[in-house]
């Protein structure tokens, strides 16, 4: 099985302001991950990255909230998009 896009979608919020999600089903989960997908998701505001979701291969779940990056817990990709758009609402 190749890798499978689950989501791409960039979405411009307003002056300044998007959100790009990316989302693969893999064939194996990546390095440190439990489940068959690769994602990134992240939240720009000004040319500033100021909050990402992903997967980095022997990172495992984590997001990056202004300048720290704390552990997420996977569940589903619903969840996690519900996750990431209510983050992003506190964000703006």
């Amino acid at each position: 099985m190749k890798a499978i896009l689950v989501v791409a979608l960039r979405e411009h919020l307003d002056q300044g302001r998007f959100a790009e999600l990316v989302v693969w089903r893999v064939p194996k989960p990546v390095l440190g991950s439990s489940h068959p997908y690769k994602y990134r998701l992240a939240y720009v505001n000004n040319d500033e990255c100021v909050l990402r979701y992903d997967n980095e291969a022997g990172k495992g779940d984590h997001k990056h909230v202004g300048g720290r990056e704390v552990p997420y817990t996977f569940t589903t990709i619903e969840t996690l998009l519900g996750d990431f758009w209510a983050d992003v609402g506190r964000s703006r």
